[in-house]
């Protein structure tokens, strides 16, 4: 019997985290007809702590004799684990939000990166704000979504495009230290400014709260990159306005069979579709085009690298492939806007897919982050 690893982290505001990419990747071996695989979990915590994702990793490759791992984890976490799946001879999956940006991208044959491209989509929002005819921007981020790098591709994005960061505010981590008061004072200074805003999770709903209370009615342009349209968050979070806009990775909204037999397995295991089940269904067939592999490659690293840069699937948010120059997987991203509920809540609606989103990926990674960095190791959202 094959068996896969999975490193599952926790999160304080996405506390099912660990039981959706379970169950994604679950689901979706059953959906591709593999209950003869058997799935073998360990915990990582939030993701940050380096010895014990290293431990965790090498259980599975040593006692559990796993035919891959995958992991939601970061790049600075994939590259601490890279000696290990070397020595190992394994393939490694990241899972990776793709909030941060590595000041290299290093390919190894041994690790492939499926990404929900935060960094990717904030740029291409910020590029937007610009065709939309906004030239003065802020960037509004809290204090844990301020410490990842796609606070550097959201300015980056605005300003190659012509547009300039007038302002920045950080609000506080804590709901007591939570406030956009600064706000009113950027915008009268700098009127006609959009807001880049990087929020996940809860800090979602104190911001949309914030910008509802102190400018009801003035409909702020606000531009929010992939997991600023994270619908099971979306849910809950008070309407703003009508000027909401940005990058969705994905939505319950796409019409295609392939997300319809997603959101069905999902609803059938008692989960809410979301984000984190999404990327770990579509792992399901990632992982089983390395098995296929390791067989037909007679476990040769390289050549089984070589096979899976060459793989495409269509999954539930559109055809993905890999990027051979960097082993990241390349997904379609769509425009949307926040919409209102009857109840005053908010909705996601797609507009239309993005254009040329492996352009302003291979641009993306060509950036040179000079004194840019990250102190977080942990995985994006677990805190």
């Amino acid at each position: 019997m094959q068996t896969i690893g999975i490193l599952l982290a926790r999160s304080t505001y996405y506390q099912s985290i660990s039981f959706d990419l379970y169950e994604g990747l679950r689901s979706g071996l059953k959906h591709l007809g593999r209950k003869d695989i058997q799935i073998v979990t360990e915990n990582i915590g939030f993701g940050a702590d380096k010895q014990q994702c290293y431990r965790s990793a090498e259980k599975l490759l040593l006692e559990e004799n796993v035919s891959l791992v995958i992991a939601y984890i970061g790049h600075r976490m994939a590259q601490l684990l890279r000696p290990l799946f070397l020595a190992a001879n394994k393939m490694l999956i990241v899972l990776d939000a793709g909030a941060n940006l590595p000041h290299e991208w290093p390919t190894c044959p041994n690790i492939f990166y499926h990404s929900l491209h935060n960094s990717l989509g904030a740029s291409i929002a910020a590029k937007q704000a610009v065709t939309d005819g906004y030239t003065s921007a802020g960037m509004v981020t809290g204090y844990y979504d301020g410490g990842y790098l796609h606070t550097y591709s959201i300015s980056k994005g605005f300003e190659e495009n012509g547009g300039k960061i007038s302002f920045n505010h950080a609000t506080g981590y804590k709901t007591e230290d939570f406030t956009i008061a600064p706000l009113k004072d950027h915008l009268e200074k700098f009127p006609n400014s959009a807001l880049l805003s990087l929020f996940s999770g809860d800090f979602v709903h104190w911001y949309f709260e914030g910008i509802k209370n102190s400018f009801e009615g003035e409909n702020i342009p606000v531009y929010l990159p992939p997991f600023g349209f994270e619908e099971m968050m979306l849910a809950d979070a008070a309407y703003p306005g009508n000027n909401i806009k940005g990058i969705a990775a994905w939505s319950k909204k796409i019409e295609s069979d392939e997300n319809k037999i997603f959101m069905e397995s999902m609803t059938t295991a008692g989960r809410i579709p979301n984000l984190f089940s999404l990327l770990s269904w579509e792992s399901s067939f990632i992982a089983l085009k390395v098995i296929e592999l390791i067989d037909q490659c007679k476990n040769n690293m390289s050549q089984i690298a070589s096979g899976l840069q060459s793989f495409k699937f269509q999954s539930p948010r559109g055809e993905i492939y890999f990027d051979s120059k960097t082993n990241t997987s390349i997904a379609p991203l769509y425009h949307a806007i926040v919409i209102s509920t009857n109840e005053g809540k908010c909705d996601l609606q797609l507009e239309h897919m993005a254009n040329d989103v492996q352009a302003h990926f291979e641009s993306l990674t060509t950036h040179e982050l000079n004194n840019s960095a990250s102190a977080w190791y942990n995985s994006y959202t677990c805190i």
